[in-house]
């Protein structure tokens, strides 16, 4: 990446922020360009950005710019990416081909994690993580490797609620990722609070976690911790409306051949359809109260 240097805007905000002994927190790009329908994600945007801000840390999102690598997008490539105007998606792998093709790339999970290595950054707020896919226990989300290699602090709601979420949970046990509950003794369900997986680890304030990162990472552990916590309880949705509508989900996606990166877009605009919009309301809300809790972690870590 040395013959690309970052983005010029981001060298000044991530410049600044430091300076001032502020904190950072990365947001993905790849759900406002790939996951969210317009309006809803430039609603997101706005909520996250503002809500890490009002944690008293500075809000980054990350993505190639036209090839370059940026942390934080200015107004001309924000509106391009929440118009999805030939914005393609972005995994880790992809991060060497997207800057080689001067293209805009949204980033997911991974490519953000990714991303943080290379700028970084300790902390980043996402909505839920990828994991492995149900009745395709060979399709994995690369998330899972990047986590288990990445030292970020990553906040979300648990894995999408697409998921083997049992699954899920193992390979991150196996990969060596510690899973913490925040406000949780289990597993969020993404869009619901409860799921049934029980988790071995619980920590209540942002004080705490920065503990837990400190002593992490002084051990030389080398993989990111998973900070989760539910949905605000007024916007979930139930269990049993979540699982009927993914059911129904991914066999329309069967049928209509939908495979690979296309499958989890197409899953949760279908869901959100089924759940008459009660999905996208919780995905907003968890996508804040997500950048909040990032925000007030990266601020204890700079205490």
């Amino acid at each position: 990446m040395s013959a690309h240097p970052l983005h010029p805007s981001s060298t000044a905000v991530i410049d600044a922020a430091r300076q001032r002994g502020g904190a950072l927190v990365a947001l993905e790009s790849s759900v406002l360009a790939q996951g969210l329908l317009p309006p809803f994600n430039r609603e997101a945007a706005t909520r996250m950005m503002r809500a890490v801000t009002d944690a008293g840390a500075t809000p980054v999102i990350t993505a190639i710019v036209r090839g370059v690598p940026a942390f934080g997008l200015d107004d001309d490539a924000l509106e391009r990416f929440l118009a999805r105007d030939g914005v393609r998606k972005v995994s880790a792998r992809d991060l060497g081909i997207a800057v080689a093709d001067g293209a805009d790339g949204a980033t997911t999970v991974a490519a953000t994690l990714a991303m943080c290595a290379l700028g970084s950054l300790e902390v980043f707020a996402t909505g839920g993580i990828g994991g492995v896919h149900r009745d395709a226990p060979f399709d994995e989300s690369a998330d899972l490797v990047e986590l288990a290699r990445t030292p970020v602090i990553v906040t979300c709601a648990g894995a999408k609620s697409i998921l083997d979420l049992p699954a899920t949970l193992e390979r991150l046990e196996t990969l060596g990722v510690p899973v913490v509950g925040y406000g949780t003794d289990e597993l969020p369900g993404f869009f619901s609070v409860s799921t049934g997986l029980r988790l071995t680890s619980r920590i209540d304030t942002p004080a705490g976690i920065a503990r837990a990162w400190r002593a992490h990472r002084a051990l030389g552990r080398q993989s990111a911790m998973l900070v989760v916590q539910p949905p605000p309880a007024e916007h979930a949705v139930p269990v049993d409306v979540v699982e009927a509508a993914t059911a129904a989900a991914l066999m329309a996606a069967r049928d209509a051949g939908i495979r690979g990166a296309a499958v989890t877009p197409f899953l949760l605009a279908d869901i959100q359809q089924r759940t008459q919009g009660r999905s996208v309301q919780a995905n907003l809300a968890l996508l804040e109260n997500n950048a909040r809790l990032a925000g007030q972690i990266a601020v204890a870590l700079r205490a």
